[in-house]
């Protein structure tokens, strides 16, 4: 139970402390107010049951009538009350939504922890559902629940006192030959009644936050299967792998299916006893009242008031039994957004540090497998400001783990890396495109809108690109619109012009160009950019660069390097 609140409070705080947050406290008491409302007018409608069926017990038809006003006026104003209170409940919630997701969103990114968790971190199944849905079922799980308990609190109070002071009457135990009373009997009976019920209900539904959990995994599975197929249609289309994605779609809708048939058993097994309970709790108390109604404790009115108090009392104590359910996606939700952030603080430190030199450096460095195989060795390698460098080595070699090494990204390595004051750029050979226009590409990932417009269409141009509009669709649901192989790869070389980076690495990423275009589009970067450092890994030499230095890469399955690193660049 600790550990479940230490979650809660971990999640919460970041709604408080954000920007806006003391006003969503302002916002949160407000609407507690409104809901701590609701207690006034039970017990205001408890005095009316006792005023408005004594009049019927006494055939008066003039002070019925004005009951019924009555009624009418609590109700209109109750009303009034809580379409406010809902109203503000969702302001809140989306408040508080904002500000965990912006937290989350924070986490997940900074220090690159999204990619140190997809590679080789602590495994989280989908992080986007974590921010997206699990965010959204917290902040409305929470608040609904946060204000609920408290209101029937302060409820419970107020109803306890109201049924104390109507039922002063004892309870003899005479008719089963017992001569002993219970004093306040009706007091006692709702609290054994509800204690009874609570701990039958959490023993059939305590398996449910598991099957809850699983249930969300695997229906965000089957969802992440079918974004995936949606990203790839042209690759299945060509394959003619239609049926084994069906396949694939049903194995991951089975085990939905599994576990669901788990769930609604499990859930059965609880509806068979609050089921009956929550229609039988508004009967129950008229019988336990009515012993006192005929033993004469009490007249007819005062039966129907002593009923609603009682009713009240046992309805509020049922808080747990009616919320079991709720409460069980609540803590899983909490469970696994908490989890997921706790995960990616850890992640966001697991990435080596860089350090920043006159140039780009690299010093002792190696470069292994996670298993710990030994890849690639640079003894000391220096790309100053200006030079080009171009590496070369088979598939397969390690060229790409290389670069992320150098990125600051791998953490399977040892050595010192050194950047040059300034931007670096990695451009891979399947750039990331966001869905957007054609210039919001280039730009990326910088803002367009913070750009002079005509730096962009400059850009565009000056890579063959300039029959295409600014404003065109690039990449809508991870697929790109309407741009070939060649020119992705020419837009990603525009955002290399947008964004003039001082150190610039090319890892295959002119490989869709043919011979001539390529040196024509590297020769240009080298007039626009004249002082950035180039580093260039492909299986052929980069024309149009001017001087470029040639580092051949070694085979790791040479046996003549069994002795020395696999590659020593002086």
């Amino acid at each position: 139970m600790l550990k479940i609140f230490a979650q809660f409070q971990r999640l919460i705080m970041p709604c408080i402390r954000a920007p806006g947050g003391r006003l969503s406290l302002v916002l949160f008491f407000a609407a507690l107010a409104l809901s701590l409302g609701s207690v006034y007018f039970a017990l205001r409608l408890t005095a009316w049951t006792g005023d408005f069926y004594s009049a019927i017990q006494k055939v008066d038809g003039p002070e019925a009538i004005r009951q019924i006003g009555i009624f009418a006026v609590i109700v209109a104003i109750n009303s009034v009350r809580g379409l406010a209170f809902e109203y503000l409940r969702k302001v809140i919630e989306i408040r508080w939504r904002r500000s965990l997701t912006d937290h989350a969103i924070a986490i997940w990114t900074s220090n690159k922890a999204y990619w140190h968790l997809a590679n080789g971190g602590e495994r989280i199944d989908n992080p986007d559902q974590r921010i997206a849905e699990d965010c959204r079922l917290f902040t409305k799980g929470i608040l609904g629940e946060a204000l609920d308990l408290i209101g029937e609190v302060v409820g419970l109070v107020s109803y306890v006192a109201l049924l104390w002071s109507l039922a002063s009457f004892p309870l003899s135990l005479a008719f089963i030959g017992l001569d002993l009373e219970i004093p306040r009997y009706m007091v006692w009976a709702a609290f054994l009644y509800v204690a009874i019920s609570s701990v039958v209900t959490h023993l059939l539904g305590r398996p449910l936050k598991g099957l809850v959990s699983e249930q969300q995994k695997r229906e965000a599975g089957f969802r992440f299967a079918m974004a995936r197929w949606r990203g790839s249609f042209d690759e299945v289309a060509l394959a003619d792998g239609e049926a084994a994605e069906r396949a694939i779609f049903r194995e991951r809708f089975e085990d939905i299916a599994s576990n669901w048939r788990h769930l609604i058993r499990r859930e059965f097994l609880l509806g068979c006893f609050t089921f009956p309970f929550r229609h039988t709790v508004l009967r129950i108390p008229l019988f336990v009242a009515l012993p006192g109604y005929l033993a004469g404790h009490v007249a007819f009115g005062g039966l129907m008031q002593l009923s609603m108090a009682f009713s009240n009392v046992v309805t509020t104590l049922s808080w747990f039994i009616f919320s079991y359910r709720d409460l069980a996606d609540l803590v899983a939700t909490s469970g696994r957004l908490d989890n997921f952030l706790r995960a990616a603080e850890a992640a966001g430190g697991a990435g080596p540090a860089r350090q920043v030199g006159a140039a780009a450096e690299l010093r002792g460095l190696g470069v292994f497998t996670p298993s710990g195989e030994h890849l690639l060795a640079v003894d000391h390698l220096t790309v100053a400001a200006g030079e080009a460098v171009w590496l070369q080595g088979r598939s397969g070699l390690g060229k790409t783990t290389l670069v992320k090494a150098i990125a600051g990204l791998w953490p399977h390595r040892q050595g010192e890396i050194s950047l040059p004051q300034g931007r670096a750029m990695f451009l891979p050979q399947k750039p990331y495109f966001p869905s957007g226009t054609l210039a919001a590409a280039a730009a990326y990932p910088a803002d367009p809108a913070g750009l002079d417009p005509s730096v962009i269409t400059a850009a565009l141009e000056k890579v063959g690109l300039s029959h295409r509009s600014p404003d065109m669709a690039v990449a809508q649901d991870d697929r790109p619109d309407g741009l070939s192989g060649g020119e992705l790869q020419r837009l990603a070389l525009a955002r290399v012009l947008v964004n003039r980076p001082d150190f610039l690495v090319l890892d295959e990423a002119t490989s869709a160009l043919d011979a001539a275009a390529e040196k024509s589009l590297l020769a240009m970067l080298r007039r626009e950019l004249p002082a950035t450092a180039f580093l260039v890994i492909s299986h052929r030499k980069p024309q149009g660069l001017g001087d470029v230095r040639h580092i051949p890469l070694s085979d790791p399955s040479d046996d003549r390097a069994e002795d020395r690193p696999i590659a020593t660049f002086a």
